[in-house]
């Protein structure tokens, strides 16, 4: 009984330590996207709120930055999953 109970134990903490998302800021700094981008001013990329601005309303922008990120179409290519660009890309679409 109590090998069983150590047995899942160790099984669920390893699941869940596999299964943890990130934020969307959160992949933003892991990634080193704040080493060419800020919030509010332009450094070597453009400021997340004037992305943000730019595809407000645009219903496929979501998708469509997280291709260019994935396939490094006029940004260079994020070493990152799909899942990590989805959160960063609607971290910076929701700027303000």
């Amino acid at each position: 009984m109590r090998t069983a109970l150590v047995i899942v134990a160790a099984a669920g903490a390893l699941a869940a330590g596999l299964g943890f998302a990130q934020s969307g800021a959160d992949v933003l700094k892991a990634k080193g996207c704040l080493n060419c981008h800020e919030t509010d001013k332009k450094k070597v990329g453009p400021a997340f709120k004037d992305v943000a601005a730019k595809y407000k309303g645009d219903k496929g922008a979501p998708g469509m930055l997280v291709g260019k990120l994935k396939e490094g179409t006029g940004h260079p290519k994020a070493a990152a999953t799909d899942e990590e660009l989805k959160a960063a890309v609607g971290h910076v679409l929701a700027t303000k």
